[in-house]
């Protein structure tokens, strides 16, 4: 990797670390770091115009270094990357109230259509759909995605049908804002990862507070203090309150996992973690229901909620 990054950036690299899938290197005193870029190339125009509206309001998004060739992807070994030079304090966190600040600096507006992603009845479908057809296929031998894959799917189910109900009920209100979001955000929340911009897209402004909140809960913080601070500092419409609670019942924890161990980037034992929580987020779920029902009045989900946990 080293004689490619000479190659495609001219750099000459003393020290090359890698993580996971993205390698990170000094020079002159800054981080850089070359993450693979796994999106469709059409959005990354919108992701470009994006980082320069961000400026304009002061906020700084990791840049995005051109190769020789002035192209900001570059294919090595059969990989796409780009890479990224931040420029700021990369272990600073972005707390709850930051990240419903900064998010509301933008909104979507044409130019941003390739990021569009708020038909999430659709994808979720989708991907339950893929994923049941390759754990039939891939899934043999690997015990505890298959005790456990159909407990996940069926609160994925759920979810689905918690948006399309919503969809159904209510329409969106200027309440509703679709604005800055990422495809997914983690707890705590490192400017490292939440200014990466090819993590860019726009959906409902909720969308990265459940995140937050999920991913707070399974990093053994008190999620329903996260939510009513949510609550209580933004103004959610029912709509949006709907679809802040279908998003917590959405696994996308799991499911990311899941994606992972399919494709040998991580061990099957890490699910051993999130399964043995199954009641108390279960838990957690009926008491996010009756602190959200203070607001307005969302759908029950009567299984849940009868349950004694």
């Amino acid at each position: 990797m080293k004689e490619s990054l000479n190659y495609y950036y001219n750099l000459n690299i003393a020290d090359l670390e890698k993580w996971e899938n993205i390698y990170t290197f000094e020079l002159n005193n800054w981080t850089y770091y070359l993450v693979p870029f796994n999106r469709d190339e059409k959005e990354l125009k919108d992701i470009l115009d994006v980082v320069n509206e961000l400026k304009m309001h002061g906020i700084y998004a990791h840049e995005i270094i051109p190769n020789i060739y002035n192209k900001l992807i570059t294919n090595i070994y059969n990989v796409n990357y780009c890479l990224l030079k931040p420029n700021l304090d990369l272990k600073e966190e972005i707390d709850l109230p930051d990240l419903i600040n900064i998010s509301n600096h933008l909104t979507l507006n044409s130019p941003k259509s390739h990021l569009y992603r708020i038909s999430w009845a659709k994808l979720w479908s989708d991907k339950i759909d893929y994923f049941e057809y390759q754990i039939s296929e891939l899934g043999q031998g690997k015990d505890l995605i298959l005790n456990s894959f159909s407990y996940y799917i069926g609160l994925g189910e759920n979810a689905i049908s918690y948006v399309t109900n919503t969809l159904n009920k209510y329409k969106p209100t200027n309440l509703d804002k679709i604005c800055l979001s990422h495809r997914r955000i983690k707890f705590p929340n490192y400017k490292l990862n939440y200014f990466n911009p090819l993590s860019f897209i726009f959906d409902y402004e909720i969308r990265d507070i459940a995140e937050f909140i999920k991913s707070a809960f399974f990093s053994n913080e008190d999620a329903l203090n996260y939510l009513k601070q949510a609550l209580k500092t933004t103004n959610f419409s029912i709509f949006s309150l709907s679809l802040l609670y279908a998003r917590l019942l959405y696994p996308t924890y799991y499911f990311d996992l899941y994606e992972q161990i399919m494709n040998n980037e991580e061990n099957e034992e890490k699910l051993i973690p999130l399964i043995e929580k199954i009641d108390n987020y279960e838990k957690f779920l009926q008491e996010a229901y009756l602190e959200i029902n203070k607001y307005a009045p969302i759908d029950r989900i009567e299984w849940l909620l009868k349950k004694e946990l």
